[in-house]
């Protein structure tokens, strides 16, 4: 009886094999590099080459190819490479560059040493790019961040990124108020012209506080014909309230949609964020939809603060 398998394993030609493993390279956007510590000479496979768009032509110097990172990839590879030469283990970061044409990509970084006579000599490793993965990412993470209609923050993360507001920037003076801002008459612009130009509406309300808060800890839509603001500044009251008046301006503007002029009006209600800077999102929550429903009763286009004196008073 043979011991031979019944499907025995053949070896492939070499022109095979490095023609597969070329394809392989080529598919997953993959390329080696290695560094010369004394000289910092550079050398790259032709999958580097492409993943920084650079012409094979070129002569590789460190410096240049560094000038291509963006600055906080550049400062996390430079702390990478500086590590990886210090205690000889491997790092793997993600980092984001400008190709030589100006394209901005993502790439996965590996970095690794070769130590001779006991002090590193050269480090090498990978660079793959992940610019299609990074772009999917960011695509779910806007998706489940965002309202879907105007593209802002939706309720769920305006209140989960209201402690990280609050902690980054209030307790440096940064911020002063949580602004609430209901359309006035949304359900009448409904019923009369139809969800299209109620949609309209919101989409251009959205766009007009986006770039008159450009500056702000935060803008959301909470739902229906509600939106949200961490305002940053001012941090007076009587400020604030000139700043909410220009608001309502801001938004008593027409919109002109399908040949029609559309009227839009807005009540404010806000809440002082005051001293202590840590209080609850709930409470001043509560504290601003008091002022915005005192603004609603006062009539339409009015602002109303929510002060420490713990009373909402028009402005």
């Amino acid at each position: 009886m043979s011991d031979e398998p019944d499907h025995a394993v053949t070896a492939l030609p070499d022109e095979v094999r490095v023609r597969l493993y070329d394809q392989a390279v080529n598919a997953a956007r993959f390329g080696a590099w290695e560094c010369e510590l004394a000289t910092e000479r550079l050398t790259w496979t032709p999958g580097v080459y492409d993943i920084f768009g650079y012409p094979m032509g070129n002569p590789l110097r460190r410096s240049s190819i560094v000038d291509l990172y963006i600055d906080e990839s550049r400062r996390n590879m430079e702390l990478a490479r500086a590590e990886v030469i210090r205690s000889g283990h491997p790092v793997t970061l993600d980092a984001e560059i400008r190709t030589w044409r100006g394209e901005r990509r993502w790439m996965r970084l590996s970095i690794d040493s070769v130590r001779e006579a006991g002090r590193p000599a050269r480090i090498f490793g990978s660079k793959q790019d992940i610019t299609a993965d990074r772009q999917t990412i960011e695509r779910l993470r806007r998706q489940a961040e965002t309202d879907p209609l105007t593209g802002l923050a939706n309720r769920l993360v305006f209140q989960a990124r209201y402690r990280e507001v609050i902690g980054d920037s209030l307790n440096y003076g940064f911020a002063s108020a949580l602004v609430l801002i209901d359309l006035d008459r949304f359900k009448e612009l409904n019923d009369t012209f139809g969800h299209s130009a109620g949609d309209a509406c919101l989409c251009e309300v959205a766009g007009r506080l986006r770039r008159a808060f450009h500056d702000a800890g935060l803008v959301g839509r909470l739902g229906g014909d509600e939106f949200a603001i961490i305002l940053r500044a001012p941090t007076n009251p009587a400020q604030i309230a000139r700043v909410l008046q220009q608001t309502i301006v801001m938004l008593s503007r027409p919109l002109f949609w399908n040949g029609l002029r559309i009227g839009v009006g807005a009540s404010i209600g806000a809440a002082l964020v005051g001293r202590p800077h840590r209080r609850r999102i709930t409470e001043l929550f509560a504290e601003a939809d008091i002022a915005l429903y005192d603004a609603k009763a006062a009539g339409r286009n009015k602002v109303h603060l929510f002060g420490d004196e713990g009373r909402s008073r028009a402005a």
